[in-house]
């Protein structure tokens, strides 16, 4: 079970109460400006222009408790800095790729660990991530138009967005390839037959093409000694057909991926 309901406030030109001197009130000053919240320094001020979160950064642990109380008693989320136990909320690390927001949070357990899982990240996820997710939100009637089935578009999008895939989101090239592979250029056709002549039984020796492949098909056709790993790699509401060796795979109107062991 989950201790704290990650949730993302927008502030955006919204009163937000941050009170205190010093580092910490500093930080979470630019935090708010930085979500283009208004920063109101005066408790009673914040409370009368209908703020609905507030930040405290009192070092006076008696101050701190008495303005968090009060704040809370008005209706206020309080958040009180380097004191867990008047916090109705945490602040998360966060990592930009706007629109994209990843937040890392250890529930107040360690600022510094959450730092840090945040730089990882950074270095793994490219800055392009947002101009991909930005050009997804303006193609929404084109992914609508070229795949009116809910169904078949969550699919299309799940192959092309899933490791290797024509939009994998790790890929820095991703969002210049989005209008051809709207347009359906190099990618598989409905009716499509691909086979998948297995090296090895081991589901890591799969290419990231395979992979692709798994994660579109529609109609997984295996031959016996396919084993139950790889076959774990299709999509789970694909359709499963056991055929035998050497045969031809069943007609389907989707894509149909043969497994040959």
């Amino acid at each position: 079970m989950i201790a704290s309901l990650p949730l993302f406030h927008r502030i955006g030109g919204q009163p937000v109460i941050v009170l205190g001197v010093g580092e910490a009130a500093e930080a979470k000053r630019r935090l708010v400006e930085r979500a283009g919240g208004q920063v109101i320094d005066d408790l009673q001020d914040g409370i009368d222009k209908g703020a609905r979160l507030a930040f405290i950064a009192h070092d006076d642990p008696t101050a701190a408790q008495a303005d968090s109380i009060r704040a809370r008693c008005a209706g206020l989320l309080v958040n009180a800095a380097d004191r867990p136990e008047l916090c109705d909320f945490t602040v998360p690390s966060l990592l930009d790729r706007a629109p994209v927001l990843i937040a890392i949070g250890t529930g107040g357990a360690s600022a510094g660990l959450a730092k840090q899982l945040r730089l990882r990240l950074e270095a793994l996820l490219p800055r392009s991530l947002g101009v991909l997710a930005d050009a997804l939100f303006a193609a929404r009637g084109g992914l609508r138009a070229r795949w009116p089935d809910a169904g078949e578009r969550r699919r299309a999008l799940d192959a092309a967005l899933g490791e290797g895939g024509a939009l994998d989101p790790l890929d820095p090239g991703s969002a210049d390839r989005l209008p051809g592979w709207l347009s359906g250029e190099g990618e598989l056709v409905e009716g499509a037959h691909v086979e998948i002549v297995l090296r090895t039984a081991d589901p890591e020796d799969l290419t990231l093409r395979e992979m692709r492949w798994l994660g579109a098909a529609d109609l997984i056709a295996h031959e016996p000694g396919v084993p139950a790993e790889v076959l774990d790699r299709a999509r789970a509401d694909a359709s499963r057909a056991a055929i035998a060796a050497g045969e031809i795979p069943p007609d389907s109107p989707g894509l149909v991926v043969t497994i040959r062991a």
